[in-house]
């Protein structure tokens, strides 16, 4: 059918068709009342849009984050009123703050009922209020209460959802609008790149004549560059004019981080390299980059920035994050991929002076790096059980292929993935950052996997965290997802245990798995669970294991878990500091951890 033409046509019907339009290839959600009109049209529409029926809404939300992280193709999400959608809020969040898109389809009650406090309405203040529910959680919330205002929803709802910054939208039916019928035009595809234009062509002049004249410039690659497919450009650039890259955590992977130009991770748990160089950097030209706590040292004056002195040349295509957690001498509202283009243009036709020379400022980081490094390596070789962190990150950086996806949950383990392992592509590692929602990886990891089924794909989760989702493995069994997760069990939520200890003279409360009546910690049989999901599981008993048993997990092809005892004592090393007022905040300890081990920078 012409999407010019009009046809009877349900609620359900319309969406569904839209979705099919738009090259929608997965559903992924929970059934309920609410959402059997949405479910019957998904049905009619088995061989065009394939539904994944999951355990709990939060797997079906983080999975669709997973998949547009990885593809930048957005999927849909089903939910049922109530708790059904409720369950969504986490996975909604978590998408929003780490500018991830997906379409989130909520049932309500029907309309006739509204007002009247029928079985799961939100409707105190309000009816059919679910809307207000999700309100800071997505980019807006359409509710159609009749079947003629559904296709002006669906296409406005899908084009939003990709402009500008992208993130998650709604659209909220009640059940009636799901099953009645109106004549409709059914609403056209859509298309919308997501990246956009250059900024002001003056201003970027302005900022490539400062990085020229810099000694020490640096550039900060944040997760707009890879939002925007600027890696090629940005790595061009960063050539062109031989100024280091260092990313925030979120960046990771918008250069190879084996790059000779490439510092690492600035932050909190940042390299020393790459904070060394944002905080003595005298320009820096900052992409896409949101300046949060974690990846600035909570804003800490000389800790990973001193802006001022530093003068920052700002590019973000949200002009709400121009100079808002620093003063941005040049800020300029415009696309990374499309601006640093423009720049690379001004270079290949520049026949003026070369850049400054900056051997003592590319030696001086490079001499730091390689510092780092050998001190990593060094506690790397390990072989004490529980495992040293920094032995199961070499064990993984040597035994997952290139093209592999690593997802990170959240919990101590994603501080170490983010200070040691090195990001070759974009993409290839996936996390929740702004939001920080545990459960992300264990179930996110399908959605990975769906969206690039050539690549391996392993989740490195915490035992905290896995046990939030572990649900995810039935659906991984339930239809033949190849998965591995690597738990990463401390017996504990360690993270915070670390802050515990630091900040009360080691009292501690809450944070480890232990039998009540006594301090022996506990925990659950990880690979026992696992195969009574039917799922392929190994538990490392000898550090030498490690490797060949991550490979052997990815060349099954099949759901496969593996649980690794890690050694609950040993924390990252600390570059940056990170502050909770009015909490002292830790103090950088690399320098002092240095001398212990015989080196020095």
């Amino acid at each position: 059918m012409n999407s010019s033409e009009r046809a009877l046509m349900n609620g359900a019907d319309i969406i569904v068709d839209f979705l099919v339009r738009q090259k929608v290839p997965y559903l992924f959600g929970v059934s309920g009342h609410g959402n059997v009109g949405f479910l019957d049209s998904a049905f009619k529409a088995q061989n065009r849009i394939r539904t994944i029926s999951v355990h709990h809404e939060q797997t079906a939300g983080h999975m669709a984050d997973a998949y547009f992280k990885v593809r930048h193709e957005p999927v849909a999400t089903f939910t049922s009123c109530g708790p059904g959608s409720a369950n969504l809020v986490m996975a909604l969040a978590a998408a929003m703050m780490d500018s991830s898109a997906f379409f989130a389809i909520t049932g309500n009650v029907p309309t006739s009922q509204f007002n009247r406090s029928p079985f799961q309405e939100t409707g105190r203040y309000y009816q059919g209020d679910f809307p207000s529910v999700i309100r800071p959680y997505v980019k807006r919330s359409y509710q159609p209460t009749r079947v003629d205002m559904v296709p002006l929803a669906v296409r406005q709802g899908w084009e939003l959802m990709l402009s500008g910054r992208p993130g998650p939208v709604n659209i909220d039916v009640p059940l009636n609008v799901f099953v009645e019928e109106a004549v409709v035009a059914p609403p056209q595809a859509v298309t919308r790149a997501i990246n956009g234009a250059p900024g002001n062509p003056q201003a970027l002049t302005t900022a490539l004549e400062l990085l020229l004249a810099a000694e020490r410039p640096v550039i900060i690659a944040g997760q707009g560059v890879m939002l925007a497919e600027a890696a090629p450009v940005l790595q061009e650039f960063a050539e062109l004019m031989g100024i280091p890259v260092v990313t925030s955590p979120n960046g990771k992977g918008s250069i190879n981080e084996r790059h000779d130009l490439a510092l690492g991770s600035i932050g909190r748990n940042g390299t020393y390299a790459a904070n060394d160089a944002t905080k003595n950097a005298d320009v820096i030209l900052a992409l896409g980059f949101t300046f949060d706590d974690r990846a600035t040292s909570a804003w800490l004056d000389g800790y990973t920035l001193s802006i001022p002195p530093s003068r920052l040349i700002q590019i973000d295509i949200d002009p709400s994050e121009l100079g808002r957690n620093y003063p941005a001498e040049l800020p300029i509202l415009g696309c990374a991929r499309a601006s640093l283009s423009f720049m690379n243009g001004l270079l290949r036709a520049r026949t003026g002076a070369a850049p400054a020379r900056r051997d003592a400022w590319l030696n001086r980081l490079r001499h730091g790096r390689d510092v780092w490094n050998k001190y990593q390596s060094g506690l790397a070789t390990s072989d004490q059980m529980p495992l040293r962190p920094e032995r199961l990150m070499r064990a993984l950086s040597r035994a997952v292929p290139e093209n592999a996806i690593i997802a990170s949950d959240v919990g101590v383990h994603h501080n170490w993935i983010i200070q040691l392992f090195d990001a070759l592509r974009p993409r290839q590692l996936i996390h929740s950052w702004g939001f920080a929602a545990m459960g992300f990886a264990t179930s996110g990891i399908l959605g990975a996997k769906l969206a690039a089924p050539d690549r391996p794909c392993v989740a490195v989760v915490g035992d905290g965290s896995f046990l939030m989702t572990p649900h995810a493995l039935a659906t991984a069994v339930e239809y033949d997802i190849p998965v591995v997760w690597v738990v990463w069990n401390n017996q504990g939520y360690c993270a915070i245990r670390d802050i515990q200890h630091g900040m009360f003279a080691g009292r501690e409360l809450g944070t480890s798995f232990q039998y009540d009546n006594s301090r022996e910690l506990y925990s659950p049989d990880f690979a026992a669970l696992a195969k009574s999901f039917g799922v392929a599981s190994h538990t490392i008993t000898h550090a030498s294991e490690l490797e060949d048993a991550i490979a052997t997990g990815i060349a099954a092809n099949r759901p496969y878990l593996i649980e690794v005892p890690v050694e609950r004592d040993i924390r990252p090393i600390g570059t940056g500091s990170w502050e909770l007022p009015p909490l002292p905040q830790p103090e950088p300890n690399f320098l002092k951890a240095l001398a212990a081990a015989g080196l020095s920078i």
